[in-house]
């Protein structure tokens, strides 16, 4: 692949993962949610919005830590990924969140723009996960939990 082409490609998997392409970003997902609904849990749906950014979070941090490095903690399946419900979250743990979300794609998209980072070889460290793998797979858990959001947003009557 010449440098054109990863350019390309790296481009459309940065823009997978920050813009969602065929569906809402995650970004505007959570866009002028208001407070008060952050931590309600709509009927029938076993999680809150707060649960599910922090889900988001925990999961992409686990993702990009485990891509940068072969001395990522490993944390336990499904206990450590989420959060418990809790009645009220605030505008400074909510807006460190998001920027936590922010800062981890930041941190992934150098990884993929890195030319020294071949991005179709496994990793080292892993068990065959190359960087594409886990850009798909950012883009992929991202999209699966932001449309989440965007349901809990329809049934608490605050989605656009």
């Amino acid at each position: 692949m010449d440098n054109s082409q990863r350019k390309k490609l790296v481009d459309e998997l940065i823009s997978l993962i920050e813009k969602g392409n065929a569906h809402v970003s995650f970004t505007d997902s959570v866009e002028g949610l208001p407070p008060e609904l952050r931590t309600v849990i709509p009927e029938n749906l076993p999680y809150s919005i707060w649960q599910l950014v922090e889900h988001i979070r925990i999961a992409q941090k686990d993702i990009v830590d485990f891509s940068a490095s072969s001395d990522s903690p490993s944390l336990a399946w499904p206990e450590d990924y989420w959060v418990e419900p809790t009645n009220t979250v605030s505008d400074d743990a909510w807006n460190a969140s998001l920027a936590h979300i922010e800062e981890d794609q930041q941190r992934f998209q150098a990884l993929l723009e890195d030319e020294n980072n071949d991005l179709f070889s496994p990793l080292p460290w892993g068990t065959g996960q190359s960087l594409l793998r886990e850009a798909m797979l950012i883009a992929d858990h991202n999209a699966y939990h932001t449309a989440e959001i965007v349901v809990a947003r329809r049934l608490l009557k605050s989605w656009k």
